[in-house]
């Protein structure tokens, strides 16, 4: 039930070009600096948006200081995130400008968040979650693509190429370097195609720390296919691959491969989660209808954001009537954790279907 697919037009562009910027008009100085601070976007200044928005950068304030992938799943945690305020030393407002595919100028309007460090470790200490000491190191990204005309190294200049992976690894904690792509490393590529994980680290010997995510991505049946492949002072720490239909989530894939191995490696404390209650783990149904979906791309869109997110076990159309559509979703949690995990939709009210199933509206942002 996938919708939509990532063409080899979206990945030549991304290597042809630099970086694109959003050009603040407002709050230049305005900007989450440290561990602790996070910033999401919202689409107004109401309280009920910023609470909301509090509650997603608590989240990701957690993981990164964690570097778990998933802490929402420790004890306590959801709690906090429903009273993610009374863990925010303090917040701002930032308008960011940029513009449309059709060129008309976009606004989009970010809260950051600054916690309070203490509550914060309380927090991690109670729930069990690692603490990931700083500083921490910073992989070089050997990845190279090929989108049908053979591969290429992406360096420095074909930053936004590597987007996905790179944000990722910001998600998760850590970062990500890039070569600098000169042409005597566009060579590495062919390394990167046969597996030379040797010639690579041989390559990678101008960089620390001695630590390489290489990667190889590449057309697959209808798809895009990544292997990824961990060294850390010339040992395989880990191998994965990652098969999706959006080249940019197979992208993604890898962070999440040397996140784990980091941590570890470096991670100090921290239980293991709380095994499952395989009766709390069977998906709740609801129903929900969305607004909004004026376009094949909106759809395709609202589809992908809801079976992106962990917990969602079905997802089927019920009706559509003009731009909106009512969906039946399954989902570990219910619809509390869907209004937790999806924050591409804005809840706009809450109603019981006829069915007697919990029921909501949403719009698409």
């Amino acid at each position: 039930m996938r919708a939509g697919l990532i063409g080899a037009g979206f990945i030549a562009l991304m290597l042809a070009f630099g970086p694109a910027h959003a050009q603040r008009v407002e709050g230049d100085a305005i900007s989450a600096a440290g561990p602790y601070a996070a910033e999401v976007p919202v689409n107004n200044q109401t309280v009920a948006q910023r609470n909301n928005g509090m509650a997603r950068a608590l989240l990701k304030v957690l993981t990164n200081v964690t570097g778990d992938s998933n802490p929402i799943a420790r004890e306590g945690v959801a709690e906090a995130l429903r009273n993610a305020s009374s863990y925010v030393s303090g917040y701002d407002y930032r308008q960011d400008e940029g513009t449309s595919s059709t060129g008309a100028p976009t606004f989009k309007t970010m809260l950051v968040v600054r916690f309070n460090e203490s509550k914060v470790s309380e927090l991690v200490n109670h729930s069990g979650l690692p603490v990931w000491p700083t500083p921490r190191p910073k992989p070089v990204l050997w990845m190279a693509i090929d989108d049908g005309s053979g591969p290429r190294l992406v360096g420095l200049p074909q930053v936004n190429a590597a987007r996905p992976v790179l944000d990722r690894a910001k998600a998760r904690g850590y970062r990500l370097g890039l070569p600098a792509g000169n042409a005597a490393e566009q060579a590495v590529a062919g390394a990167i195609w046969r597996g030379d994980t040797a010639a690579v680290a041989r390559a990678s010997q101008a960089y620390q720390p001695p630590m390489q995510l290489i990667g190889k991505v590449y057309r697959s049946g209808a798809g895009w296919k990544a292997d990824w492949t961990f060294v850390d002072k010339g040992r395989v720490l880990a191998r994965t691959s990652a098969v999706d239909g959006d080249a940019r989530r197979a992208m993604a894939k890898g962070a999440d491969i040397a996140g784990e191995a980091l941590l570890r490696k470096y991670a100090r404390g921290g239980r293991p989660a709380k095994k499952p209650d395989p009766a709390a783990a069977k998906p709740t149904e609801f129903v929900l209808t969305v607004s909004g979906i004026e376009s094949g791309d909106r759809y395709r869109a609202l589809i992908n954001a809801i079976e992106s997110k962990p917990g969602v076990k079905s997802l089927f159309p019920l009706s559509a009537d003009g731009n909106s559509l009512t969906l039946e979703v399954g989902m570990v949690g219910g619809q509390e954790a869907f209004d937790s995990a999806v924050v591409e939709l804005q809840r706009i009210d809450t109603d019981t279907t006829d069915e007697g199933m919990t029921g909501a509206s949403y719009r698409l942002k």
